[in-house]
């Protein structure tokens, strides 16, 4: 779902030049309104005294019906709300933000013996190749 951000001037200059991490972002609806946490919108460079705190909590512009739905959504067992990514539209700075489940301890051992068995391979390889 595309989303409206409230953001501050020197906010959407320093998104224009590229410096924000959606790594660890993650969205809540509290009191009927969505905020994004953990979004870090580095300080611009020439904003000095109207630099905001990087990693503060912003808020998302949706319609109250969108929020609704996707609160009915999140309540669900194991969902969570994220942004996914970040861009402009005109001049407007939008969010997309998606509905995502978590995994489950068994698909993390099971992804994990996959890599250890991949690193292995080529290991193997690797060496084989040099001899």
């Amino acid at each position: 779902m595309e989303a409206g951000i409230e953001l501050t001037g020197t906010e959407v200059k320093s998104i224009r030049q590229g410096r924000v991490n959606l790594k660890d972002a993650w969205c809540s609806i509290d009191n009927g309104e969505i905020f994004v946490k953990g979004m870090h919108i580095s300080p611009y460079d020439h904003g000095n005294l109207f630099n905001r705190d990087p990693l503060r909590v912003r808020r998302l512009l949706l319609h109250r019906r969108e929020i609704m739905r996707l609160l009915g959504v999140v309540k669900q067992d194991g969902y969570s709300l994220i942004p996914l990514s970040l861009y402009f539209k005109g001049s407007m700075v939008k969010i997309q933000v998606g509905v995502c489940k978590g995994k489950k301890l068994y698909d993390k051992r099971q992804d994990m013996a996959s890599r250890d068995a991949k690193r292995t391979i080529d290991r193997a390889l690797k060496s084989r190749n040099r001899a």
